[in-house]
């Protein structure tokens, strides 16, 4: 395997060696892996085996990767997805996907090629069938898309960019400290292959929707996200929901794109900004999962069949057509009620309010 890095290496080895699941947590654009530290560590306590993969050749560091933004150009989506599935081949089990903004689009063409048990895309992007185009996007991406050099560049967000389009649910304060954390720059062909998806006939950019392979699949987006607007999570919504699995999306109120990076506060429905012992906040998964990870749930297929039958706008949550037979609903089990997804697992869960007050156990996905 000679394209998997050394750490990556580790990661794949000690998840074949714990026996538990491997949940991969694919990173987008404008990230990288250690991004995805705080969810890694939330999904170890609860008994997973996390992997954070590369797109291939990221630097190990924020600070590598802004001395030297070049190295993160021409990185294609079917770069990454070709890399992540060597490294998902590497595993014994097949693993949870879960994957934020272009690593959302990835986790879905994984699971559209049967690599991946479950599927959580959030704030996922673009792929071609996906129409809708809203004006957020257009002021936030659209000077990058219309540009002939975006291809072969690395495009850096100014930090007025970055908080127009990741951080317009947060105070400035904690947007520049998310912007000076986390953001580096990112590859403009993989901007451009999901800006192009709907114009060229040969884009990197589809999902195999169709293929009954993809496993269950929940799409979460932020009700302000300026990136991902809910019109583009609910067209891509849509097109998954014909798939023969478990197919759901929700809606995170007052959050943006920036929602599994930043904390829990003041702007959540349900601040979180300390805990009841005074504990600090904690950031993205803390608010869709609790404290303590994933919780065990059992399907109500009476709550399940009633859901099925509410029409768009009723439950923040939605599934598809019919109802859940009881081998479907077992295969988002593990993840769902932790996501607010409460008619596969945990029907009891208030379709509102995030899953915070806690959680028990974890079952394994086979």
């Amino acid at each position: 395997m000679m394209s998997v890095s050394e750490r990556e290496d580790r990661e794949i080895a000690a998840a074949n060696a714990s026996g538990s699941t491997p949940v991969v947590f694919i990173h987008g654009l404008w990230l990288l892996p250690s991004s995805w530290a705080n969810w890694a560590d939330l999904f170890k306590q609860a008994g997973y085996a996390p992997l954070t993969p590369d797109w291939p050749g990221d630097p190990d560091t924020v600070e590598q990767a802004r001395k030297n933004p070049d190295v993160l150009a021409g990185k294609t989506l079917k770069d990454v997805a070709d890399h992540t599935t060597e490294l998902i081949d590497a595993l014994v089990k097949k693993p949870v996907l879960i994957g934020h903004s272009t690593g959302g689009l990835l986790a879905q063409m994984l699971a559209g090629r049967g690599l991946s048990a479950v599927t959580v895309a959030v704030d996922p992007g673009v792929f071609r069938g996906v129409l809708p185009l809203p004006v957020p996007v257009l002021k936030g991406v659209g000077p990058f898309l219309i540009n002939p050099l975006t291809r072969g560049r690395a495009i850096t967000l100014t930090f007025d960019q970055f908080t127009y389009s990741w951080a317009n649910a947060l105070d400035e304060k904690e947007a520049k400290e998310l912007y000076d954390t986390f953001h580096v720059a990112g590859s403009g062909i993989s901007l451009v292959q999901m800006g192009n998806a709907n114009l060229n006939p040969w884009t990197q950019a589809k999902v195999d929707t169709k293929n009954p392979d993809r496993g269950p699949l929940l799409i979460i987006d932020g009700e302000k996200d300026h990136t991902v607007p809910w019109a583009i999570a609910n067209a891509a919504y849509k097109r998954q929901r014909r798939n023969p699995a478990v197919t759901e999306i929700v809606k995170i109120p007052n959050r943006g794109h920036s929602l599994t990076i930043d904390h829990v506060g003041a702007r959540s429905h349900r601040p979180h900004s300390t805990s009841s012992s005074g504990s600090p906040r904690r950031r993205g998964p803390v608010l869709l999962f609790g404290r303590r990870g994933p919780r065990t749930g059992r399907a109500d297929s009476s709550r399940c069949r009633a859901a099925s039958r509410r029409g768009p706008g009723e439950a923040s949550s939605r599934v598809g057509k019919r109802p859940l037979s009881r081998v479907e609903a077992r295969g988002l089990e593990p993840l769902t009620p932790c996501l607010q997804s409460r008619c596969a697992a945990s029907c009891a869960t208030p379709p509102e309010v995030p899953a915070s007050a806690g959680a028990r156990g974890h079952p394994t996905i086979t």
